[in-house]
């Protein structure tokens, strides 16, 4: 730009300063002439508003100054009225001068004159009379009552005379206020501009002596943010010249090589970073010869992206070799852990919910063959004489059983199982389950519990956890041919923000924690990471389903728990489970079954679909002593509902029925009806009308298909609510007085 220019853009801005200056300094001189205007507009309301009540207490006094001299005859009242008479005149003149201008104002004191010499005339009037000695006339004019009502409509006159002007000063000192602070705005704002354009001028007078600093300080700044942005990248950058030497490099560019700081130096060579970061496995970075093969058949800027697992902790990383211009490349270091973790807890999941939707798909109807199976084998053998029969009897029944088992633990594994979780202490269900673990591992195997003062209670499914560490024991044992030691270990953890962001599943808080260790010969790092996989065992053929563990994993999981596994070959396996600490006191009673099933004389209304499943169901309750009305879909169970309606005391119910009406529909149905009837779910896939995120919702009971009798009879007196109070010597159950309830 040449001098001329920036000459004229100079000049052009100095008169645009001044003319600035000039409108500002206009508008400020006409903000003062607004605000006097507006002030004196104000004094003048006053002014009005001061005549206004100085005429009003005139007439008030005059006419005062007149009542006393009617009553005393005394001349001395009527001063008073001789110092107001005379300035009404006075007074209203003043007020049609100071409203001239004012229409409305003009036409209140049109009236207001008349009324005026009329109430005049009437004061003088009666003094003359008193003077003259008829004071009888006079005291009558007053009793008329006309001078009254005179007074009255003057004062009504004059009281909105003040109104008005009141009004009118509201609105004049409002715009008073609004001008002054228009005028001290612009004055402050003048003043700023004023001071703002002083200090550009003082800088353009020192900004050519600064030049030269500034660019300096400036060169400074943009190599200072330049390494801050850098530094602040999760991204490791190494910046490498033409000779292949380091020049530029920020703080994760060493923390992810996983190289000692001394070392990252600028002038340091490539090869050296290649040859520190290399291992066994291979080289992190890529060799110089790989370097030059490298570049044959790619174009010059195209970035050569590679992955590899390095660094200090094993990270997943991905290196990116962007080449530059003249020769020379940078290194971008970036950390895919957490990115693959991600992708690995997908996997788990898309699988957990294959496995989920197929268990799901088949639970149902397999449940149901296996309570027929079940049903029947048990009857059979309470008939049977025969003990070799009876013995073939028991081994289906076992084989059943372990089909049941089998779809449990699938359910297990993909967090489908109803849960009932309540505040547990280790404390009080581990001792009676080392005692169990003792005689079913066998004398070879020394089961240990070590215990800790001040546990913390859980939040847990009892028997589901006693099931995972029944399950965690065998496998233990299985890991321990020749002996050796199980130790349980109960403690109180906390898993800090750390712990979660190393384990994404995982959220940070109290735990209490269940370890499960053994000695046994251990597992190697590929066959932990599998472990829990459904189906995948290290048994020979025949000695293991491969459920056991990703029972334990969906049990956890589902109870919003986390499971860690540590394994190392020769040294034995330890599992721990972390559950979320309940922040109620622990519930968990352990009930005493009695040896004889509890019998009863209740009506039941048993409502399933699968006939077979039904008439099992309903043949168990008969011979335990029920009255039992059968139905095979919801409908058909209202109608016998209807027909017996005091007489049912009990729901048996499938929550999935054919048809419109499902189980749980049903149950509201019949409890809305009559309240006191008792209600119990029975399902071998429970899907979603029961169970909501994976627990039985409240008040709710589920009776688990395949059941056997003595599980049927024991729940069916549970929901009765018969209790220990309710169960006599002879097992009956007395429901009469439920009955008269309703």
């Amino acid at each position: 730009m040449s001098r001329a220019i920036v000459a004229r853009a100079n000049a052009l801005a100095a008169v645009a300063i001044v003319a600035l200056m000039a409108l500002l300094s206009f508008l400020i001189w006409q903000g003062f002439d607004r605000t006097k205007a507006a002030r004196d507009w104000a004094l003048h309301s006053q002014l009005v508003l001061t005549a206004t009540k100085d005429l009003n207490l005139a007439v008030r006094s005059a006419e005062t100054g007149q009542r006393g001299y009617l009553l005393t005859s005394d001349e001395y009242y009527l001063i008073p009225y001789h110092q107001n008479i005379g300035r009404i005149g006075e007074l209203v003149s003043n007020l049609q001068g100071l409203t001239r201008g004012d229409a409305l104002e003009q036409e209140q004191l049109g009236r207001l004159v008349p009324m005026l010499q009329e109430k005049q005339a009437e004061l003088a009037q009666t003094i003359q009379r008193a003077r003259a000695g008829d004071m009888l006339g006079a005291l009558g004019v007053v009793r008329s009552d006309v001078g009254e009502k005179l007074t009255g409509d003057i004062e009504s006159v004059l009281n909105t005379m003040e109104v008005e002007e009141e009004r009118v000063h509201a609105k004049r000192l409002t715009t008073l206020d609004a001008e002054e602070w228009q005028t001290r705005w612009l004055s402050v704002a003048g003043a700023s501009i004023a001071l703002l354009l002083l200090g550009i001028a003082g800088r353009w007078l020192a900004a050519a002596r600064q030049d030269a600093a500034m660019a300096e300080a400036t060169q400074r700044a943009l190599a200072a943010r330049l390494r801050i942005s850098l530094d602040s990248l999760s991204q490791g950058v190494g910046v490498f010249g033409s000779d292949q030497r380091l020049t530029n490099w920020n703080e994760c560019f060493q923390v992810l090589l996983g190289v000692p700081p001394a070392m990252v130096r600028q002038g340091r060579p490539y090869a050296a970073f290649v040859e520190q970061t290399g291992s066994a496995d291979g080289t992190l970075l890529e060799s110089e010869e790989q370097l030059r093969h490298s570049r044959a058949g790619r174009s010059a800027n195209e970035p050569v992206v590679y992955e590899r697992v390095g660094g200090a902790d094993g990270q997943a990383l991905e290196i990116r070799r962007t080449p530059m211009p003249g020769g020379g490349f940078v290194i971008t270091i970036t950390d895919m852990t957490q990115r693959v973790r991600s992708e690995e807890m997908l996997r788990d999941a898309q699988k957990m919910q294959a496995v989920g939707q197929l268990t799901g798909g088949i639970a149902h109807d397999f449940n149901n063959l296996l309570t027929v199976i079940i049903g029947n084998m048990e009857s059979l053998a309470k008939r049977l004489t025969d003990e070799t029969l009876r013995q073939r009897i028991e081994r289906a029944l076992w084989a059943a059983q372990r089909g049941a088992t089998l779809t449990r633990h699938l359910l297990a594994f993909a967090r489908k199982q109803p849960l009932d979780p309540r505040p547990i202490n280790f404390s009080t269900v581990l001792p009676d389950m080392v005692g169990l673990l003792k005689r079913t591992l066998g004398e070879h195997i020394d089961v240990r519990l070590v215990e800790s003062a001040g546990l913390w209670n859980a939040m847990a499914d009892v028997a589901q956890l006693e099931s995972a560490m029944l399950n965690l024991a065998l496998n233990a044992r299985d890991a321990m041919p020749d002996g050796g030691r199980l130790t349980i270990e109960v403690a109180n953890r906390v898993l800090d923000a750390d712990y979660a962001r190393q384990h994404a599943e995982v959220t940070q808080g109290d735990y209490a924690m269940l370890a499960v260790s053994d000695t046994g010969c251990g597992m190697t790092p590929d066959v932990v990471k599998r472990v829990f996989e459904p189906f995948f065992t290290t048994k020979p053929p025949g000695k293991g389903t491969g459920l056991g563990l990703a029972m334990v994993y969906g049990f956890v999981k589902q109870s919003n728990g986390h499971v860690k596994i540590y394994s190392e070959p020769g040294e034995g396996t330890s599992v721990k489970i972390y559950l979320p600490r309940a922040v109620g006191p622990a519930t968990i009673q352990r009930a005493i079954l009695p040896l004889d099933l509890p019998r009863g004389h209740a009506t039941l209304l048993v409502v399933e679909d699968d006939p077979e499943v039904r008439e099992i169901a309903a043949s168990i309750l008969r011979e335990l002593g029920y009255h039992v009305l059968e139905a095979s879909d919801g409908e058909q169970a209202l109608q016998l509902f209807d027909a017996h309606l005091l007489e049912v005391d009990m729901l048996l119910v499938d929550v999935v029925l054919p048809g419109k009406l499902r189980g749980r529909e049903l149950a509201e149905r019949i409890t809305a009806m009559r309240p006191s009837v008792r209600v119990l779910y029975m399902s071998g896939y429970t899907e979603n009308a029961i169970v909501h995120h994976g627990r039985l919702d409240e008040g709710v009971h589920l009776l688990g298909k395949p059941f056997k009798r003595d599980q049927l009879a024991r729940k069916v007196a549970d929901v009765l609510g018969t209790g220990e109070e309710g169960r006599g010597t002879d097992n009956v159950i007395d429901l009469a007085k439920e009955r008269r309830r309703d």
